[in-house]
């Protein structure tokens, strides 16, 4: 088995500044839709940095459910989401790489890659970045490093992170303290889905606490380690339990195949729950499809801004619950 199967995808970010213009918090919507716009066009021969073809997308007329939908693809983050000024942004026909204008700083440079990848993202990241620069002067401090609206980002203006799942560890007892022992290296550990305390489908992003002190590479390192670790100790509470109990967890996955394939109503924390164990199954080698199917893409499909753009109508409550089982049983195929 793949040594980091429990490590769903990687991630760089990176915040710059362009020298010619104050933090977008000062800006006037006038100077931000000047900035913009030269940015726009200024880096319109983007097509074709690493081998992607990228879309303009105006952030401030694709509408509050066009940005919901982004930011549950994880695309752009809470800030970008509600930020009413003038945006824009570059993105990839994939989704993976992103340049935002006028978000939290003038620029964000993201790559996403499916697996552990982070020093690929990393390096793709940089290219990008270089290719920016060459055309806009960034603020940068020769003893600070890179100027960043965020005090937290200044330095290397860097967030790397890893998206681990851990559906065994997180059940035991002894789990938050693993996380708070991870703190310590410098690192955060996050849920991604859920409410208040809950953490839907033991989906974790980890991350790094610090942008100043370390290099990029450092900060690679560092994320890369924990989320490793992560994985290794996740392993082997489930090759334990396949050992020791494999029925029962045959049994747990099978059930949770049944009910998303043929449930007609199910809530977002019952999809999280038996999508997580169905995936730890799939991963497992406990049950198999007859054709590919990429579950996280399905977890990331049954998020409500999601399914409210596949109906193309407002969606309450127990409408979103008969949306996400009615696009389970499309995606989902048959069992081998």
């Amino acid at each position: 088995m793949d040594s980091s199967r429990n490590i769903i995808c990687s991630k760089v970010r990176l915040a710059r500044n362009w020298s010619e213009y104050v933090f977008p918090s000062r800006l006037t919507d006038e100077q931000a839709k000047e900035m913009v716009g030269r940015l726009c066009e200024g880096l319109k021969d983007i097509d074709g940095q690493l081998n992607m073809r990228y879309d303009l997308v105006d952030l401030s007329e694709i509408g509050e459910l066009g940005r919901r939908l982004l930011k549950e693809r994880r695309v752009i983050n809470r800030v970008i989401l509600k930020k009413q000024a003038p945006m824009s942004m570059y993105l990839s026909d994939d989704e993976d790489v992103s340049l935002v204008f006028n978000g939290a700083d003038h620029i964000r440079i993201q790559v996403m890659k499916p697996g552990f990848q982070l020093g690929e993202a990393w390096k793709d990241a940089s290219q990008l970045d270089d290719f920016v620069n060459a055309r806009f002067p960034y603020a940068f401090d020769r003893k600070y490093g890179y100027l960043t609206s965020y005090p937290t980002n200044v330095g290397t203006g860097m967030k790397a992170a890893a998206t681990v799942h851990l559906p065994s560890l997180a059940t035991g007892k002894k789990f938050a303290s693993l996380i708070t022992d991870m703190g310590r290296f410098g690192v955060s550990i996050r849920g991604l889905y859920g409410e208040g305390r809950e953490n839907y489908g033991a989906f974790y992003e980890v991350s790094n606490q610090k942008t100043m002190g370390l290099t990029e590479q450092e900060i690679v390192d560092l994320v890369g380690r924990v989320a490793v670790q992560l994985d290794e100790q996740e392993n082997q509470v489930r090759d334990m339990a396949n050992t020791n109990h494999r029925l029962i967890r045959e049994d747990e996955v099978y059930k949770s195949y049944g009910v998303l394939r043929y449930a007609r109503r199910i809530s977002m924390k019952e999809a999280m729950t038996y999508l997580s164990q169905m995936m730890a199954g799939c991963t497992d080698g406990l049950i198999r499809f007859k054709e590919p199917c990429d579950i996280y893409q399905l977890i990331l499909g049954i998020q409500a801004a999601g399914l409210k753009s596949r109906s193309r109508k407002p969606l309450d409550k127990d409408e979103l619950d008969v949306a996400r089982a009615e696009y389970l049983r499309e995606q989902l195929p048959e069992l081998v």
